[in-house]
Parts: structure tokens; C-alpha cells; sequence
């Protein structure tokens, strides 16, 4: 009766265990940006539209242009992750409208999952122009060069 009781106490602990490590295997998806009606997105029409009516219709952009704010984007992006992985794109979307000074729509872009760049750093290193120094160069490098003449590095009053 006891063996019996362990072995049931056994294989409920290693079921329990099993379903926990299944659940970690099970793939997240994930909905980021913008909602909207391919009808309406297509409506967007240059010299048809301008800021007023495409707000009207689409809402507030998912975010303005950096640089220029006559140029507004809406944003959607369906993701999968499975586990620990990083979340990798399954379906992307982005609608760029751009305005004249005036406030009218001069061209209205589409594109999807062709616009996604992937990134890889060469190592744990990020390459740049200039020197390359080592650990060591760039701890020590300045000994001596403080206060030096020609260093530019003058008393409280600056360069003589």
C-alpha cells in the first residue's frame, strides 16, 4: 500500500513536471500597433485627402515622422515567440502618408514584411571609425596627458 502510494505520488510529480516544461515549449503570439480596415487604409487617395480627412478615417498615426512631421505612419506587426527566443515577425504592416506644407496628402506608401532589416553585431563588438584601442589603452591612456603642454589642459583660468 505504501510503494503503491509513492509510485502514484511519483508519476503525479513527473506529470506535473512535464506539464510545466510543455507549457515553456508553447509559442506566444502577439499583436503590437495599429488596428485598422484594409478598406479604409486604402482610401487614403493623394490629392483626394488631406491631414483632417485621414485622421477622420484612420485616427491619430502610430507615430510622425522624425525629421519631417508631414510624414505619419500607422504601424501594425503580428509576432510568434517561442519560449525564451526572440519574438520573430510573422506579418507586418506600415501605411506612410505624406502631406505637402499645406496640409494635403502627396503620396500614400504600403509595404509589409520586406522592410524589416535584420541586425547582427559582429561579436560583442559594435564597429566604428577611429581607433582601435584595448581595455587596458583606454584605462591608462590619459596618464601623463592631463596638464601637459599642448594638451590643452590648462589651470583653473584656461590656456595661457
Amino acid at each position: 500500500m505504501f510503494r503503491s502510494k509513492m509510485t502514484r505520488l511519483a508519476s503525479l510529480t513527473l506529470l506535473g513536471g512535464a506539464t510545466l516544461f510543455a507549457q515553456g515549449c508553447t509559442q506566444l503570439r502577439s499583436h503590437q500597433g495599429y488596428i485598422g480596415d484594409q478598406t479604409l487604409l486604402s482610401s487614403v487617395q493623394p490629392g483626394v485627402d488631406n491631414k483632417q480627412s485621414v485622421e477622420a478615417s484612420l485616427g491619430r498615426p502610430t507615430f510622425t515622422g522624425q525629421f519631417n512631421t508631414n510624414e505619419w505612419y500607422y504601424f501594425a506587426r503580428d509576432a510568434k515567440q517561442l519560449a525564451f527566443r526572440n519574438p520573430r515577425a510573422a506579418e507586418q504592416y506600415v501605411l506612410k502618408v505624406n502631406f505637402d506644407p499645406a496640409g494635403n496628402v502627396v503620396a500614400v506608401k504600403q509595404t509589409g514584411k520586406e522592410s524589416i532589416v535584420n541586425l547582427s553585431p559582429e561579436g560583442d563588438k559594435t564597429p566604428t571609425l577611429g581607433r582601435n584601442t584595448s581595455f587596458f589603452e583606454e584605462l591608462f591612456g590619459n596618464i601623463g596627458a592631463v596638464g601637459a603642454p599642448g594638451a590643452g589642459g590648462g589651470g583653473a583660468n584656461g590656456p595661457n
